[in-house]
């Protein structure tokens, strides 16, 4: 008796949970403004794009959408909150690389981004761009690995701190193309662009948008691009895989929005039908070029299962380098 009580109480919980995700879709979703949380600083490129989709879909829902920054130990601290709020479709978060790793290096963490989100869309990739200080040897990146085996000190290459784009791209580099290099963290990318900038290490892994900027002013020297494919921003620059011979090598700062995990489905697809339509728009492709994102986009199961095949790609980086996770926040 106890078992059948338990299972009545199980499928009514599943209908309960159908009929309002039903509800939710017949209701008019959204009655009331959207939050979209950028867990880094106002100003950078996330924060960017969220805002020209925010945008759009305030136009689309007649309803506001704020853009709403909660930066903090690496993006965890606006993700631990968007895993804890309602699972109604109001509370979305934008996320990039840093969301997929950040379990594995900060003990602290309690939100899995598998297990406790649920894609909306894929947007696209910013290709990263490894940039040398032009007073550094390596002219390719054939030379800068001649450089790493032959040297008598390994390349020094800054990062914006453990566990950023820039740090896996470079660990990445070193474990493929079986190379020494030397990690810097910084504190962020201003902190170590300045240092690049002087000279004060070799190189960087960085997104082609902040490098333009330097290597117009002929200030950086561009070596290859870490996508499978040329940028279109800097189409003479080779791949990694192509110029260093390494067929596979590909990284790129992702970009996507998700939500809670028990978001009702109907929901889930309505904002991702919407997304996508605010994606097609001309000048929102326009716009996303300025910030050299290559346009990509996916639907929310498709960018589940990247995600998901990210999480494995770089828990095995992570574990080969012996990064140990950190205690605090």
């Amino acid at each position: 008796m106890k078992r059948f009580q338990q299972a009545i109480a199980a499928v009514m919980g599943v209908t309960a949970l159908c009929m309002a995700a039903t509800a939710a879709a017949q209701d008019g979703f959204p009655k009331k403004p959207i939050r979209i949380l950028v867990p880094y600083p106002a100003g950078g490129v996330v924060d960017s794009i969220a805002r020209i989709v925010g945008d759009k879909l305030a136009h689309q829902y007649g309803q506001p959408v704020i853009v709403e920054n909660k930066p903090g130990a690496g993006g965890a601290i606006g993700t631990e909150y968007v895993a804890k709020s309602a699972a109604d479709g109001y509370t979305l978060l934008m996320v990039s690389p840093s969301y997929a790793v950040a379990p594995l290096l900060q003990k602290s963490i309690t939100w899995d981004p598998v297990r406790d989100f649920k894609g909306i869309a894929g947007f696209g990739v910013i290709p990263n761009v490894i940039v040398v200080h032009p007073g550094f040897a390596a002219k390719s990146m054939a030379e800068l690995v001649d450089i790493a085996k032959k040297g008598a000190a390994p390349p020094t290459y800054a990062s914006s701190g453990l566990g950023t784009s820039s740090h896996l791209t470079g660990e990445l580099l070193a474990q493929s193309a079986r190379i020494p290099l030397t990690h810097v963290p910084y504190k962020g990318q201003p902190e170590a662009i300045s240092d690049l900038l002087a000279g004060r290490v070799d190189m960087m892994p960085m997104s082609t948008s902040l490098a333009l900027p330097h290597i117009n002013a002929g200030k950086l020297r561009p070596l290859a691009v870490t996508t499978g494919a040329r940028s279109t921003a800097l189409p003479l620059t080779p791949t990694v895989a192509e110029a260093a011979r390494l067929p596979g090598f590909e990284v790129g700062t992702w970009l996507a929005l998700v939500a809670p995990r028990r978001t009702p489905e109907p929901v889930l697809q309505k904002l991702s039908t919407d997304v996508a339509q605010a994606l097609a728009l001309p000048d929102v492709k326009k716009k996303f070029q300025t910030l050299a994102l290559e346009g990509a986009p996916q639907t929310g199961p498709e960018f589940d299962r990247f995600l998901s095949q990210e999480v494995v790609r770089w828990s095995a980086v992570v574990k080969q380098a012996g990064i140990q996770p950190n205690q605090g926040n």
